[in-house]
């Protein structure tokens, strides 16, 4: 065969005797069919009113005293923690907490209604609808169809009140020796401790919560 016989182009008659075919629609698979039909009404309401009030006195004097010997030898050590105390502490007062509340809470919000459902056509047929049977390619392999309608009223009126008074005194003494490891040594730890701790409250603690709430849902 010649290069010119290569390249010669068809002729009518060639062209004529080819025949063709249509190709198929195009297959459309779907994985996942979610549909989601959310309506939510939610009203949601927490006034919270607190009164704190507190009278306190607070005293924690501390004194300490280490000695300590480590591998050594013919050594003394000493400690010697001495302390006086003399704690007045006195409260002449009123500690008031007062936690009114009034609440007006009116959640009458709108009922959604639920979706209403296409109706069917009268002449008992589906519509022009086809349904394919028996082919593992058509249709959906997971299909979600979730329909939610809720009305949520949530309240929660809080009132607290906290009253107090309070006296703590708390002297710490202490005194620590120690020999380790050592020969011929001495320790010694004194802790003397005098404390005077007068402690005196004249006062009223009054708390008072007083709620009034009305609450339409």
């Amino acid at each position: 065969m010649s290069q010119n016989d290569e390249l010669r182009p068809l002729s009518p008659e060639e062209l004529a005797a080819e025949t063709g075919a249509a190709l198929p629609d195009k297959e459309v698979i779907s994985l996942l069919d979610l549909n989601a039909d959310l309506d939510l009404a939610i009203d949601a309401a927490a006034p919270i009113d607190l009164a704190v009030a507190a009278n306190a006195n607070v005293a924690a004097p501390i004194d300490a005293a280490v000695g300590a010997n480590v591998l050594s030898v013919d050594s003394t050590a000493q400690a010697l923690a001495d302390q006086g105390v003399l704690i007045d502490q006195g409260i002449t007062g009123e500690a008031v907490a007062d936690a009114p509340q009034d609440s007006t809470i009116d959640q009458g919000g709108d009922v959604t209604d639920a979706p209403e459902a296409a109706p069917a056509p009268a002449d008992g047929t589906t519509g022009g609808a086809t349904e394919t049977v028996g082919d593992p390619l058509s249709g959906d392999l997971l299909d979600v169809d979730v329909d939610l309608a809720a009305d949520v009223d949530l309240a929660a009126p809080i009132a607290g009140a906290v009253a107090a008074n309070a006296n703590v005194a708390a002297p710490i003494d202490a005194a620590v020796a120690a020999n380790v490891g050592s020969i011929g040594s001495e320790a010694t730890a004194v802790a003397q401790q005098d404390a005077i701790i007068t402690q005196d409250i004249t006062a009223d603690a009054t708390a008072t919560a007083d709620q009034q709430s009305q609450i339409t849902q």
